[in-house]
């Protein structure tokens, strides 16, 4: 497999991930009878301030996905992954740490933070879109 479908598979496994860990909270939730089975917000609102980051940076990286992960499938369908290859890993590492930075805290520093990690995705991507473009 290549840096790009690596860094995309890593995507979607860190996707899952923040899944798998809200639904392992939740379940103990549930077996615990600290909530219903039906009790539960979709945003989490009705729970932790903690559960509520994990619920919107899962949120986030379902939002980013058809973006980032559609221009890397575009690469190396189109046989250009020399294109996304160089960054992909990158790309990976700054949705990697705005998530984590979510988790970790809403403070102002926690904020700007989080969204450079996500300003440097978003300039990724628009790299990625300009040269698949115009090649």
């Amino acid at each position: 497999m290549n840096t790009t479908l690596t860094a995309l598979t890593g995507f979607i496994a860190w996707t899952l991930f923040l899944l798998v860990l809200m639904e392992i909270i939740r379940s103990k939730l549930v077996v615990t009878k600290a909530m219903p089975a039906n009790g539960f917000q979709p945003d989490n609102t009705n729970l932790t301030p903690f559960m509520q980051r994990l619920a919107r940076a899962h949120a986030n990286c379902l939002e980013g996905l058809p973006i980032f992960g559609g221009l890397m499938l575009v690469a190396v369908l189109a046989g250009q992954s020399a294109v996304t290859d160089p960054l992909a890993y990158a790309l990976l590492g700054a949705r990697v740490l705005q998530s984590i930075i979510h988790l970790a805290s809403l403070s102002v520093a926690a904020v700007t933070m989080r969204f450079v990690a996500f300003a440097v995705q978003m300039g990724i991507a628009a790299y990625w879109a300009f040269l698949l473009l115009t090649k």
